[in-house]
């Protein structure tokens, strides 16, 4: 049986904040000079990508046919994204 997860913009909006929660925790212990390299990379895959596909994208089937027109269903879930996203990084940048 196929997984299959819906992406909604309130689903994108929970992975633009989770990622931006955790992404400053992640830069702490794996980045800046003598950083682990690979564990940045392997983390930024699990806390950013995965997320921003899982419940950006969505998985499943499409629901439009493979034309070449715009969907603006994503740009509202990729706007949600990146809006949650940036205001989770302006809380942290106040505390």
């Amino acid at each position: 049986m196929p997984l299959n997860i819906n992406a909604t913009p309130i689903t994108a909006a929970l992975a633009g904040a989770f990622s931006a929660a955790v992404w400053p925790l992640l830069w702490s212990r794996f980045g800046g000079e003598g950083g682990d390299s690979a564990g940045l990379v392997i983390a930024t895959l699990l806390a950013i990508a995965l997320p921003a596909h899982l419940f950006v994208v969505g998985l499943g089937r499409a629901g439009h046919d493979a034309s070449r027109t715009l969907d603006t269903a994503l740009l509202r879930r990729i706007g949600a994204w990146l809006a949650a996203a940036a205001v989770v990084a302006a809380v942290q940048s106040l505390i």
